[in-house]
């Protein structure tokens, strides 16, 4: 059994899925939002994620929620798990960001990867990478996203999104190897595939705001449960 990594987010007629205390918020999953799709966003997401070398990885909680950001949009995560055996534990973590005016920000409540590192078999397909993908998030529970108070409904239901096939670039010092996968050198890698449940948020207003998210592979006996302070500048 191969690895999840866990990090265990224009308006359009999908704003009906959500509140209108939201609707100012949340960027609707149907939409195209700045130049991409969800699903775009997602494996730009999982590019950003893999590129970073660990000693200063935000989401090993060794830099700063800036390292690796460029643009009108900045991805913030969980914490990575190694799936090879059941009892990943629970991830609880607290940190704190400071963002540009402006900015949207990407997030995966759970998110799964697959890609060529995993796969044994030479006959495999990207189907296959899909369908591993996949199977974790179909076990995935107890998922919650809140800003500032503020809860969206239905996120497995309308939120969950895969990924195009990308093409990735590890650092010799790689997450994967960090997780005790591999040993992976660092190089180009192609194919790769994202399937998670991301939340789209439109440019905070200035200063502070709260994020939380929560989610379980209970299968895994995996809880994730992240809340980012932020400080949004004016």
């Amino acid at each position: 059994m191969k690895r999840i990594l866990v990090i265990a987010i224009v308006l359009g007629l999908a704003v009906l899925a959500v509140p209108s205390v939201m609707a100012q918020l949340v960027i609707p999953p149907s939409s195209l939002a700045y130049g991409r799709t969800y699903s775009e966003w997602s494996a730009a997401w999982q590019q950003w994620a893999l590129s970073i070398p660990v000693v200063n990885h935000p989401l090993f909680d060794n830099g700063d929620c800036s390292v690796g950001q460029s643009g009108p949009v900045w991805f913030l995560g969980g914490k990575f798990c190694a799936i090879n055996t059941p009892g990943c534990g629970t991830k609880n973590v607290v940190r704190s960001c400071s963002v540009p005016a402006g900015t949207a920000l990407y997030i995966p409540v759970l998110n799964a990867e697959w890609s060529v590192l995993e796969m044994n078999d030479p006959k495999f397909q990207i189907a296959d990478l899909r369908s591993n993908a996949a199977l974790n998030m179909d076990g995935a529970a107890n998922l919650s996203f809140d800003i500032d108070g503020a809860k969206i409904p239905r996120l497995k239901k309308d939120f969950r999104v895969q990924s195009p096939a990308f093409v990735f670039t590890l650092p010799d010092d790689n997450l994967f190897n960090a997780v005790g996968e591999g040993p992976y050198p660092g190089g180009s890698y192609f194919p790769g595939v994202d399937d998670g449940v991301y939340v789209m948020l439109a440019p905070l207003s200035g200063g502070p705001h709260k994020i939380h998210f929560h989610g379980a592979f209970p299968v895994w006996g995996f809880t994730l449960d992240i809340t980012y302070n932020l400080t949004v500048g004016k």
